[in-house]
C-alpha cells in the first residue's frame, strides 16, 4: 500500500527544501547569520512575537554557522516547528522562493523527488 501525504507534510517539505538552500547560503555568506540576527530583535521587540520561538532561535543563533545550517537542513519536529517561525525571512530571493513553491504546488509535488533549483 502507497503511503498517504498529507498537505502539512508536503507544506514541512517545502519548508525543510527552503531551508536548505538558505543553509547553503549561509555557508556561502556567512554574513546572513547576522541579518538573521537583526530580524530575531526586532521580532523579539514586537509584542505578541511567540516568546519561546524567538527563545529557542536565539540559542540556535548563537552557535557557529556550520551548526546553524546544520539545524536548518535538520529533519526533525523541532526543526519543523521552528522552521514556520524563521528569521531567515528575505534571504530567498523572489526567484528562488517561486521556484521552490511552484515544484511543491499540489499538481507537481511528489513525495521524496527533490525539486530542481536550476
Amino acid at each position: 500500500m502507497e503511503p498517504i501525504y498529507s498537505d502539512h507534510s508536503r507544506i514541512d517539505a517545502r519548508s525543510l527544501a527552503m531551508h536548505r538552500l538558505v543553509a547553503a547560503k549561509l555557508r556561502a555568506n556567512p554574513a546572513i547569520l547576522d541579518e538573521a540576527r537583526d530580524t530575531l530583535r526586532r521580532w523579539q521587540k514586537m509584542d505578541g512575537s511567540p516568546a519561546l520561538a524567538l527563545s529557542e532561535w536565539e540559542n540556535i543563533l548563537s552557535a557557529p554557522v556550520a551548526q546553524v545550517s546544520q539545524f536548518l537542513e535538520e529533519r526533525s519536529e523541532r526543526a519543523n516547528r521552528l522552521r514556520q517561525s524563521s528569521p531567515f525571512a528575505g534571504v530567498l530571493t523572489d526567484a528562488e522562493r517561486r521556484t521552490i513553491y511552484e515544484s511543491f504546488a499540489t499538481r507537481t509535488y511528489h513525495p521524496g523527488g527533490q525539486p530542481d533549483f536550476g
